[in-house]
């Protein structure tokens, strides 16, 4: 899997240094890891209800699997779809074990074929299809792509009778749009104390023409302006440039809510080399800080040891003689309080050491098949009806 980090590196605060191919490590890994850092801080074996806040995708399952093997039970299900942690179902979730552990990860797939992130191999599907994967963000993605893209190729530059011009395509001067990609026409052009930019140049039927500011020509200084023919901004059109507006539901925990993590960081998302992989890195990291608040005020969890973790999930495409994916987790974050309230976090760079601190080997682990034919072999119960 390629290091990403650089592409990464124009990123706002918002989303941090966020290391990727340095602190990934196989599910087969982290599975017994993390069991063995929650016995380090005291929880108590076959006492501790682990939870996921997965999305539905069924490349997910063997994440499940193994977490079910480590811990001795089946996760407690935290998660919606997109891997938004659901902070209504805290309460249950505290009911059902002594000490607590909670997994939040956003997840992207990876086609090692292509090298692609976003995609990933469907086996069951007649021919074996690669498609979108995490399905909800690269559904929620495509709108902004779109926009993106058409404003990448409908802004010109050239240069003219001395003058650096930029040709902007008539639909992103419509300022009173309620919603779409929306130029920070101060960037480009002379705007007036309103934002409304001048009397332009010229006027095309689908455009119009005016002088670029010198601090617009300055900062692109990879373009050769040409007198003979006018050039697609495309790749220069850089997230600091623009932003965007969309009319979305703003309910936490409902349809949209993935899409309102990502609005405010959607330019540097969709300039992106990997516009998913990037998605599933900015929602895990929101999520974090919202869901660990959450867990800290939530009466439920008074009194009760927990842990809870952030990362990516990266499914890579089974190849034809595999059942299930070669899934990495890359930690992000976590969440500490002990019994008597007292509380930490861990930045990524400490969570990876802890859990490289830990043993991969777990001799509390559960073998699913023979404790599955203990099952079929107990006595039949029967219903009283």
């Amino acid at each position: 899997m390629p290091n990403t980090d650089q592409s990464l590196g124009s990123l706002p605060s918002l989303l941090g240094t966020f290391n990727m191919a340095a602190v990934s490590m196989r599910y087969s890994h982290f599975a017994p890891r993390v069991y063995n850092l929650c016995r380090s801080l005291g929880f108590e074996p076959g006492k501790i209800m682990p939870s996921r806040a997965f999305c539905s995708d069924e490349s997910q399952g063997y994440p499940i699997i193994l977490l079910a093997k480590h811990f001795g039970t089946f996760p407690f299900n935290h998660g919606l779809v997109g891997g938004i942690v659901a902070t209504d179902r805290h309460g249950p979730h505290a009911q059902h074990g002594k000490d607590l552990f909670i997994i939040q990860a956003s997840h992207v797939g990876y086609d090692p074929d292509s090298k692609q992130f976003g995609m990933y191999r469907r086996l069951q599907t007649s021919q074996q299809n690669t498609t979108s994967n995490c399905g909800k963000i690269c559904n929620a993605l495509e709108w902004y792509l779109n926009e993106y893209k058409f404003a990448q190729n409908n802004i010109f530059l050239k240069y003219e009778n001395g003058k650096h011009l930029v040709v902007i395509d008539n639909y992103l001067l419509h300022l009173e749009r309620e919603q779409g990609l929306f130029l920070k026409l101060d960037y480009f052009i002379d705007v007036d104390n309103r934002g409304m930019p001048p009397l332009p140049e010229a006027s095309l039927s689908t455009a119009k023409v005016f002088i670029a500011t010198k601090e617009f020509v300055n900062t692109l200084k990879g373009v050769n302006w040409r007198a003979d023919s006018q050039q697609a901004i495309r790749q220069h059109l850089k997230p600091e440039l623009f932003y965007f507006k969309r009319n979305i539901s703003q309910h936490a925990e409902g349809r949209d809510h993935l899409e309102k993590n990502l609005l405010p960081v959607m330019p540097y998302i969709v300039s992106s080399e990997f516009p998913a992989l990037t998605a599933a890195q900015a929602n895990t990291q929101i999520e974090f800080d919202r869901t660990f608040r959450s867990i800290a005020q939530d009466p439920a969890y008074k009194g009760k040891k927990v842990l809870f973790i952030s990362g990516l999930n990266i499914d890579i495409s089974p190849q034809t003689d595999q059942i299930f994916p070669l899934t990495k987790f890359i930690p992000w974050a976590a969440y500490i309080q002990d019994e008597n309230g007292q509380q930490q976090t861990w930045e990524q760079k400490e969570l990876y050491e802890k859990l490289m601190q830990q043993s991969l080997e777990n001799t509390d682990q559960i073998n699913l098949e023979s404790e599955i034919e203990v099952m079929q072999k107990t006595k039949e119960i029967l219903l009283p009806f």
